[in-house]
């Protein structure tokens, strides 16, 4: 029996963060554009992993700013969907420097729900020194960011599945096939346009996978 090409790259992907050990928990960014699969990427690697390490899933989407603060440039903004989306200074100060070289191993997992547009009360949790933890989400890369990841992966999409794929994914969400390709053609699609200019994560991530067909990535960038 062959494997599938999504099966043979999870499993190359589940062995290398398998054999990354040291001293505090293994940070892997899971980058990508919305809609690259990001998150299903992340929880397939989680189930691998999980009987032989600690594994920690964590979403960027757990940190969003206030809804005024995100929309205070328009609710079409492409400025303010890179810039203005995301407590970046929270992921640093209680996730990621926690978990890294010389941190008390005690994080957050959540700060802000998006959806009832509220703060989440603090509850922090202890990380063992063994544990991966895979952290989803938009803009990992960024300046502010990029640094504190052990490990970082970045899924492709082109432009045109993005929306595709979108018009199946957000259509309640935004209410109609108009609504969601305007929201993605004036402030999601610009947004990471001025991430990719920014942050060039196709040349700086470890692993590039090209997620056109999610059932056949291609590698399109593999550093070991």
């Amino acid at each position: 029996m062959t494997l599938d090409g999504r099966t043979r790259v999870l499993a190359r992907l589940a062995d290398q963060l398998r054999d990354r050990r040291g001293s505090h928990p293994l940070r892997v960014a899971v980058d990508g554009p919305d809609a690259a699969g990001k998150t299903r990427l992340a929880d397939d690697l989680a189930h691998l992993l999980s009987p032989e390490r600690d594994v920690i899933r964590i979403s960027v989407d757990a940190f969003h700013r206030p809804s005024a603060v995100r929309r205070r440039r328009g609710s079409l903004s492409a400025e303010g969907y890179y810039l203005d989306s995301f407590d970046h200074d929270t992921i640093v100060a209680e996730v990621l420097r926690p978990l890294g070289p010389g941190g008390a191993g005690r994080y957050l997992p959540a700060a802000y729900d998006h959806h009832l547009d509220k703060a989440v009360p603090p509850s922090h949790r202890r990380a063992t020194p063994d544990a991966v933890v895979l952290f989803d989400g938009v803009f990992l890369l960024r300046p502010e960011l990029r640094d504190h990841w052990d490990v970082t992966l970045y899924l492709h999409v082109e432009p045109d599945e993005t929306v595709r794929r979108a018009l199946v994914r957000d259509l309640d969400l935004f209410g109609s096939a108009a609504a969601v390709r305007q929201r993605y053609r004036e402030r999601y699609l610009p947004g990471q346009e001025l991430y990719r200019a920014e942050a060039r994560p196709l040349e700086r991530a470890d692993i590039v996978l090209g997620m056109d067909d999610p059932l056949d990535p291609v590698v399109l960038r593999w550093a070991d």
